[in-house]
Protein backbone atom coordinates (compact mmCIF):
# COMPACT_ATOMS: atom_id res chain seq x y z
CA UNK A 1 0.00 0.00 0.00
CA UNK A 2 1.29 3.41 -0.99
CA UNK A 3 3.06 5.44 1.73
CA UNK A 4 2.13 3.00 4.49
CA UNK A 5 5.30 3.42 6.52
CA UNK A 6 6.01 2.65 10.18
CA UNK A 7 5.39 6.33 10.96
CA UNK A 8 2.01 6.24 9.19
CA UNK A 9 1.07 3.11 11.14
CA UNK A 10 2.10 4.81 14.38
CA UNK A 11 0.00 7.85 13.44
CA UNK A 12 -2.97 5.57 12.77
CA UNK A 13 -2.53 3.94 16.16
CA UNK A 14 -2.43 7.35 17.81
CA UNK A 15 -5.64 8.42 16.07
CA UNK A 16 -7.39 5.21 17.05
CA UNK A 17 -6.81 5.78 20.77
CA UNK A 18 -9.51 8.48 21.25
CA UNK A 19 -12.04 6.54 19.15
CA UNK A 20 -11.43 3.33 21.12
CA UNK A 21 -11.59 5.13 24.46
CA UNK A 22 -14.88 6.84 23.59
CA UNK A 23 -16.26 3.57 22.24
CA UNK A 24 -15.53 1.81 25.52
CA UNK A 25 -15.90 4.53 28.17
CA UNK A 26 -17.55 7.66 26.75
CA UNK A 27 -19.47 8.60 29.91
CA UNK A 28 -16.44 8.17 32.13
CA UNK A 29 -14.35 10.33 29.80
CA UNK A 30 -17.04 13.02 29.74
CA UNK A 31 -17.17 13.10 33.54
CA UNK A 32 -13.38 13.38 33.73
CA UNK A 33 -13.20 16.16 31.14
CA UNK A 34 -15.92 18.10 32.97
CA UNK A 35 -13.70 18.36 36.05
CA UNK A 36 -10.88 20.01 34.09
CA UNK A 37 -10.45 23.80 33.91
CA UNK A 38 -12.16 25.31 30.86
CA UNK A 39 -8.85 26.33 29.29
CA UNK A 40 -7.61 22.75 29.48
CA UNK A 41 -10.85 21.35 28.06
CA UNK A 42 -10.63 23.73 25.10
CA UNK A 43 -6.92 23.34 24.39
CA UNK A 44 -6.63 19.55 24.63
CA UNK A 45 -8.03 18.79 21.13
CA UNK A 46 -5.22 20.85 19.59
CA UNK A 47 -3.06 17.77 20.19
CA UNK A 48 -5.04 15.97 17.48
CA UNK A 49 -2.61 17.68 15.09
CA UNK A 50 0.22 15.35 16.17
CA UNK A 51 -0.50 12.58 13.60
CA UNK A 52 -0.37 15.15 10.81
CA UNK A 53 2.99 16.41 12.10
CA UNK A 54 4.37 12.86 12.31
CA UNK A 55 3.33 11.88 8.80
CA UNK A 56 4.09 15.16 7.05
CA UNK A 57 7.57 15.49 8.56
CA UNK A 58 8.43 11.90 7.67
CA UNK A 59 7.20 12.43 4.10
CA UNK A 60 8.68 15.95 3.77
CA UNK A 61 5.24 17.45 3.06
CA UNK A 62 4.78 19.57 6.19
CA UNK A 63 2.96 22.87 5.64
CA UNK A 64 2.25 25.44 8.35
CA UNK A 65 -1.19 26.13 6.91
CA UNK A 66 -2.30 22.54 7.41
CA UNK A 67 -0.70 22.49 10.86
CA UNK A 68 -2.71 25.52 11.94
CA UNK A 69 -5.90 24.04 10.47
CA UNK A 70 -5.56 20.68 12.22
CA UNK A 71 -4.61 22.33 15.51
CA UNK A 72 -7.33 25.00 15.39
CA UNK A 73 -10.29 23.11 13.91
CA UNK A 74 -10.73 20.61 16.79
CA UNK A 75 -10.46 23.50 19.26
CA UNK A 76 -13.06 25.50 17.33
CA UNK A 77 -15.39 22.49 17.28
CA UNK A 78 -15.01 22.04 21.04
CA UNK A 79 -15.64 25.76 21.66
CA UNK A 80 -18.74 25.84 19.44
CA UNK A 81 -20.18 22.75 21.11
CA UNK A 82 -19.42 24.18 24.56
CA UNK A 83 -21.47 27.22 23.57
CA UNK A 84 -24.20 24.93 22.18
CA UNK A 85 -24.32 23.05 25.49
CA UNK A 86 -24.78 26.32 27.36
CA UNK A 87 -27.43 27.67 24.99
CA UNK A 88 -29.32 24.39 24.60
CA UNK A 89 -29.13 22.37 27.85
CA UNK A 90 -32.20 20.39 26.79
CA UNK A 91 -30.27 19.14 23.74
CA UNK A 92 -33.01 19.83 21.23
CA UNK A 93 -30.40 20.95 18.73
CA UNK A 94 -28.60 24.24 18.30
CA UNK A 95 -27.37 25.99 15.16
CA UNK A 96 -23.82 25.32 16.32
CA UNK A 97 -24.50 21.57 16.24
CA UNK A 98 -25.67 21.89 12.64
CA UNK A 99 -22.71 24.06 11.68
CA UNK A 100 -20.17 21.62 13.11
CA UNK A 101 -21.85 18.69 11.36
CA UNK A 102 -21.96 20.63 8.09
CA UNK A 103 -18.25 21.41 8.25
CA UNK A 104 -17.27 17.85 9.17
CA UNK A 105 -19.55 16.32 6.54
CA UNK A 106 -18.45 18.57 3.69
CA UNK A 107 -14.78 18.31 4.64
CA UNK A 108 -14.95 14.54 4.20
CA UNK A 109 -17.39 14.34 1.30
CA UNK A 110 -15.77 17.08 -0.81
CA UNK A 111 -12.26 16.05 0.26
CA UNK A 112 -11.31 19.54 1.36
CA UNK A 113 -8.24 18.43 3.30
CA UNK A 114 -7.03 15.47 1.24
CA UNK A 115 -4.14 17.47 -0.20
CA UNK A 116 -2.59 17.67 3.26
CA UNK A 117 -1.82 13.95 3.21
CA UNK A 118 0.40 11.79 1.00
CA UNK A 119 -1.42 9.51 -1.47
CA UNK A 120 -2.93 6.47 0.21
CA UNK A 121 -3.26 8.09 3.64
CA UNK A 122 -6.57 9.93 3.25
CA UNK A 123 -8.09 7.75 5.98
CA UNK A 124 -5.87 9.48 8.53
CA UNK A 125 -7.58 12.77 7.72
CA UNK A 126 -11.03 11.26 8.20
CA UNK A 127 -10.10 9.56 11.46
CA UNK A 128 -8.64 12.82 12.80
CA UNK A 129 -11.96 14.54 12.09
CA UNK A 130 -13.81 11.67 13.78
CA UNK A 131 -11.68 12.19 16.89
CA UNK A 132 -12.44 15.92 16.86
CA UNK A 133 -16.17 15.21 16.53
CA UNK A 134 -16.15 12.58 19.27
CA UNK A 135 -14.40 14.89 21.70
CA UNK A 136 -16.72 17.77 20.88
CA UNK A 137 -20.05 15.94 20.91
CA UNK A 138 -19.40 13.36 23.65
CA UNK A 139 -16.94 15.03 26.02
CA UNK A 140 -17.95 18.70 25.66
CA UNK A 141 -21.54 18.70 24.38
CA UNK A 142 -22.31 15.46 26.27
CA UNK A 143 -24.86 14.56 23.62
CA UNK A 144 -27.10 11.79 24.93
CA UNK A 145 -28.60 8.86 23.08
CA UNK A 146 -25.78 8.42 20.56
CA UNK A 147 -25.27 4.74 21.25
CA UNK A 148 -21.55 4.97 20.53
CA UNK A 149 -20.79 2.03 22.81
CA UNK A 150 -18.77 -0.87 21.49
CA UNK A 151 -19.39 -3.32 24.25
CA UNK A 152 -21.06 -5.53 21.65
CA UNK A 153 -24.34 -7.17 22.64
CA UNK A 154 -26.32 -10.02 21.11
CA UNK A 155 -29.12 -7.55 20.36
CA UNK A 156 -26.73 -5.61 18.10
CA UNK A 157 -26.23 -8.67 15.90
CA UNK A 158 -29.91 -9.60 16.02
CA UNK A 159 -31.02 -6.12 14.98
CA UNK A 160 -28.26 -5.64 12.42
CA UNK A 161 -28.90 -8.96 10.71
CA UNK A 162 -32.67 -8.43 10.75
CA UNK A 163 -32.36 -5.12 8.91
CA UNK A 164 -29.90 -6.73 6.50
CA UNK A 165 -32.46 -9.42 5.68
CA UNK A 166 -35.07 -6.71 4.96
CA UNK A 167 -32.74 -4.62 2.81
CA UNK A 168 -30.96 -7.35 0.83
CA UNK A 169 -33.88 -8.34 -1.48
CA UNK A 170 -34.61 -4.68 -2.25
CA UNK A 171 -31.04 -3.75 -3.13
CA UNK A 172 -30.53 -6.90 -5.19
CA UNK A 173 -33.63 -6.37 -7.33
CA UNK A 174 -33.24 -2.62 -7.69
CA UNK A 175 -29.46 -2.73 -8.07
CA UNK A 176 -29.66 -5.29 -10.88
CA UNK A 177 -32.55 -3.45 -12.56
CA UNK A 178 -30.55 -0.20 -12.56
CA UNK A 179 -27.37 -1.99 -13.69
CA UNK A 180 -25.66 -0.62 -10.60
CA UNK A 181 -24.43 -3.95 -9.29
CA UNK A 182 -22.80 -6.62 -11.41
CA UNK A 183 -22.46 -10.12 -9.92
CA UNK A 184 -19.08 -11.78 -10.33
CA UNK A 185 -17.42 -14.90 -9.02
CA UNK A 186 -14.96 -14.32 -6.24
CA UNK A 187 -13.80 -16.82 -3.64
CA UNK A 188 -11.37 -15.16 -1.24
CA UNK A 189 -9.71 -17.07 1.54
CA UNK A 190 -11.45 -17.02 4.90
CA UNK A 191 -8.69 -14.97 6.50
CA UNK A 192 -8.74 -12.39 3.73
CA UNK A 193 -12.53 -12.12 3.87
CA UNK A 194 -12.51 -11.63 7.65
CA UNK A 195 -9.79 -8.96 7.45
CA UNK A 196 -11.78 -7.12 4.76
CA UNK A 197 -14.94 -7.19 6.87
CA UNK A 198 -13.13 -5.91 9.96
CA UNK A 199 -11.54 -3.12 7.91
CA UNK A 200 -14.91 -2.08 6.47
CA UNK A 201 -16.54 -2.27 9.89
CA UNK A 202 -14.09 0.03 11.65
CA UNK A 203 -12.89 2.38 8.91
CA UNK A 204 -16.00 2.84 6.75
CA UNK A 205 -19.14 1.80 8.60
CA UNK A 206 -18.32 3.10 12.10
CA UNK A 207 -17.46 6.68 11.02
CA UNK A 208 -20.50 6.93 8.73
CA UNK A 209 -22.90 5.47 11.28
CA UNK A 210 -21.48 7.70 13.99
CA UNK A 211 -22.06 10.77 11.82
CA UNK A 212 -25.42 10.02 10.21
CA UNK A 213 -27.12 8.09 12.97
CA UNK A 214 -25.55 8.99 16.35
CA UNK A 215 -25.25 12.69 15.51
CA UNK A 216 -27.51 13.69 12.60
CA UNK A 217 -30.51 11.39 13.11
CA UNK A 218 -30.22 11.67 16.88
CA UNK A 219 -30.40 15.47 16.84
CA UNK A 220 -33.09 15.57 14.14
CA UNK A 221 -35.37 13.32 16.19
CA UNK A 222 -35.53 15.98 18.88
CA UNK A 223 -36.80 18.55 16.39
CA UNK A 224 -38.90 16.68 13.82
CA UNK A 225 -39.72 13.29 15.34
CA UNK A 226 -38.53 9.74 14.66
CA UNK A 227 -40.03 9.17 11.22
CA UNK A 228 -39.06 12.48 9.68
CA UNK A 229 -35.58 12.24 11.22
CA UNK A 230 -35.11 8.79 9.70
CA UNK A 231 -36.11 10.04 6.25
CA UNK A 232 -34.03 13.22 6.38
CA UNK A 233 -30.93 11.48 7.73
CA UNK A 234 -31.28 8.79 5.05
CA UNK A 235 -31.60 11.40 2.29
CA UNK A 236 -28.49 13.16 3.55
CA UNK A 237 -26.68 9.83 3.71
CA UNK A 238 -27.72 9.09 0.13
CA UNK A 239 -26.66 12.52 -1.12
CA UNK A 240 -23.25 12.10 0.50
CA UNK A 241 -22.60 9.41 -2.12
CA UNK A 242 -23.29 11.64 -5.10
CA UNK A 243 -19.63 11.75 -6.15
CA UNK A 244 -18.69 8.17 -5.37
CA UNK A 245 -17.52 5.89 -8.20
CA UNK A 246 -18.40 8.52 -10.79
CA UNK A 247 -17.11 11.81 -12.17
CA UNK A 248 -20.71 13.09 -12.34
CA UNK A 249 -23.78 13.04 -10.08
CA UNK A 250 -24.25 9.32 -9.41
CA UNK A 251 -28.02 9.22 -8.98
CA UNK A 252 -28.14 5.42 -8.83
CA UNK A 253 -25.74 5.38 -5.91
CA UNK A 254 -27.66 8.20 -4.21
CA UNK A 255 -30.94 6.31 -4.57
CA UNK A 256 -29.63 3.00 -3.28
CA UNK A 257 -27.66 4.64 -0.47
CA UNK A 258 -30.78 6.54 0.60
CA UNK A 259 -32.74 3.29 0.80
CA UNK A 260 -29.84 1.68 2.66
CA UNK A 261 -29.88 4.61 5.08
CA UNK A 262 -33.48 3.81 5.99
CA UNK A 263 -32.49 0.33 7.16
CA UNK A 264 -29.28 1.48 8.84
CA UNK A 265 -31.31 4.15 10.64
CA UNK A 266 -33.91 1.58 11.71
CA UNK A 267 -31.14 -0.62 13.09
CA UNK A 268 -29.67 2.27 15.08
CA UNK A 269 -32.94 3.54 16.53
CA UNK A 270 -34.15 0.08 17.65
CA UNK A 271 -32.03 0.33 20.79
CA UNK A 272 -30.09 3.50 19.88
CA UNK A 273 -26.94 1.50 19.24
CA UNK A 274 -24.27 2.42 16.69
CA UNK A 275 -22.91 -1.17 16.64
CA UNK A 276 -26.28 -2.46 15.36
CA UNK A 277 -26.40 -0.17 12.32
CA UNK A 278 -22.67 -0.64 11.78
CA UNK A 279 -23.15 -4.41 11.51
CA UNK A 280 -25.81 -3.96 8.80
CA UNK A 281 -23.72 -1.37 6.98
CA UNK A 282 -20.48 -3.35 7.14
CA UNK A 283 -22.05 -6.57 5.85
CA UNK A 284 -23.72 -4.74 2.94
CA UNK A 285 -20.44 -3.13 1.88
CA UNK A 286 -18.54 -6.39 2.42
CA UNK A 287 -20.89 -8.45 0.25
CA UNK A 288 -20.91 -5.76 -2.41
CA UNK A 289 -17.13 -5.63 -2.50
CA UNK A 290 -16.79 -9.41 -2.71
CA UNK A 291 -19.48 -10.43 -5.18
CA UNK A 292 -20.90 -7.30 -6.87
Amino acid sequence: MQNVTPVAIAALGLELIPAVLFGLAAERIARTVTRWPAAMRMSLPAFFVIPYVMVSLSQHTFRWGWFVLYAALPVAIAWLLMRAAAADPGQRGDWRDAFVLLVLGLAVDLRWFDRAWPPGLRALNELLLVDAGLYGFLAIRKLTGTGFDFHLQWSDWKTGLRELSFFAPIVLVLGLALAFIHPHRNFPGVGNAVVRWVGIFFFTAVPEELFFRAWVQNLLERRVGRRAALVIASLLFGLSHFNKRSAHFNWRYVLLATIAGIFYGRAWRQHRRVPASTITHAIVDWIWGLWF
